[in-house]
């Protein structure tokens, strides 16, 4: 399951981790089953793109989630985008599944629901995986209040800022 920040400050990362869900999506053919992969954007609001993703051309895909998404590049309402999946399409969830969830944490909603809603999520997932491109900086530290109120409900905060990290996460999928 991917939950990607489509927000501005997420804007370069947000479509290349859109590339490689558009990857997993679409195995070559010789590459066996399909894996179950469900996507979903989020800005001040959350889309569901695994059926634009589907396509098997990478830039038509990726030209179908912009016309899908009308809030591309916008703030964010992570808050209220995590209790939207919860509500909407937790129950969905595979059992066993892991969740990444790809946002630098930087909420410009409401953030008291926030932490409730990344525990349910979190209790409902075998491992809610945090990409964080603000991990790229070596002084990180959990200041905004987003960043806070994920942090404790995360199996793993990995930084997703560079080709070299996102390689990394590709090996930890095998």
């Amino acid at each position: 399951m991917l939950l990607a920040d489509i927000s501005g400050s997420m804007g370069r990362y947000s479509r290349v981790l859109l590339h490689l869900a558009q990857g997993l999506l679409n195995p070559p053919a010789a590459g066996g089953d399909r894996p179950v992969v469900e996507a979903f954007v989020f800005g001040t609001r959350l889309t569901r793109i695994t059926r634009q993703l589907r396509q098997r051309d990478p830039d038509a895909a990726l030209a179908a989630v912009s016309a899908a998404v009308p809030d591309w590049a916008g703030g964010t309402r992570l808050g209220d985008c995590l209790q939207a999946f919860n509500r909407d399409w937790l129950r969905r969830l595979p059992s066993g599944a892991t969740v990444w969830l790809i946002t630098d944490g930087l909420d410009c909603g409401d953030h008291s629901g926030l932490a409730a809603a990344a525990e349910r999520l979190r209790l409902s997932c075998r491992e809610l995986v945090w990409l964080n491109p603000l991990l790229r900086f070596a002084g990180f530290e959990p200041r905004a209040a987003g960043v806070r109120a994920l942090l404790p409900e995360v199996t793993r905060h990995l930084p997703v800022h560079d080709l070299d990290s996102v390689e990394r996460l590709v090996e930890s999928l095998r």
